[in-house]
């Protein structure tokens, strides 16, 4: 705990631009969210205390799945690890809505944060939490609008394709320079770990092109895959008592 502390404290600007986004991302969340209910003639409230407790729960599930990581070395650097913290997450936005959705992609991370904390001056941690949204957002809110398998497989195909974009953009033109500036290394040292495993990495470009986007495809299509096979299985539990 002290640790954290200390880290938010040394980094008290970055952490303020990283809650600043989460922000928005949650106001995108609950207009879109309120978009669907007028458009499909309801009014429920977004957040209801069961929904809260639901959303805790996967929350907790991905805080602990968050800290299991497996490295790609033979794609990117080992300082990018694969984790399936989304798993839970899709389930509780698809069954909860994009809001539910967002805060637990959030949560998860201050979950993860108090056992263990964080090692990349939360840069780490907010990758995690805008490339995840770029995959629950867009999922969760297709599916809201049409509940039917046939929108479900197109709503995790858009959002594989969301992850791999916004998270290899994201990554070239804040991600790696941020990362870069915050441990004082020159980004061409960033780009030679890369390119020790490819030899096509030769610039920023390249880099998230050829290590990045494969990392997040492979993510966003084991998330989406595990989630449609189990999700109407599971579905009548979770709405039970709505």
């Amino acid at each position: 705990m002290t640790q954290l502390i200390q880290s938010v404290t040394d980094n008290a600007i970055f952490v303020l631009q990283f809650l600043g986004i989460v922000v928005a991302i949650f106001i995108v969340a609950y207009a879109f969210e309120k978009y669907s209910q007028k458009k499909q003639g309801v009014k429920v409230k977004i957040l209801t205390t069961r929904k809260i407790a639901m959303t805790g729960m996967f929350s907790a599930i991905a805080g602990v799945l968050m800290l299991i990581e497996v490295p790609l070395v033979f794609i990117a650097p080992e300082f990018y690890g694969l984790d399936l913290s989304e798993l839970p997450v899709l389930i509780c936005g698809f069954a909860f809505g994009p809001v539910a959705g967002v805060v637990a992609e959030f949560v998860k991370i201050i979950i993860k944060l108090f056992f263990k904390p964080t090692s990349t001056a939360f840069v780490g941690e907010l990758a995690n939490f805008v490339v995840g949204c770029s995959l629950i957002l867009p999922a969760t809110i297709i599916y809201r609008l049409k509940k039917s398998k046939r929108m479900a497989i197109s709503a995790c195909v858009i959002g594989t394709l969301c992850i791999t974009i916004v998270g290899t953009i994201f990554n070239a033109v804040y991600l790696l320079p941020k990362f870069a500036q915050l441990f004082g290394m020159p980004l061409e040292s960033i780009i030679q770990m890369g390119r020790e495993i490819n030899e096509h990495i030769t610039n920023i470009t390249s880099f998230v092109v050829c290590a990045v986007a494969p990392m997040n495809l492979i993510k966003g299509t084991l998330v989406s895959v595990i989630t449609l096979l189990i999700y109407k299985k599971i579905s009548p539990i979770l709405k039970h008592g709505e």
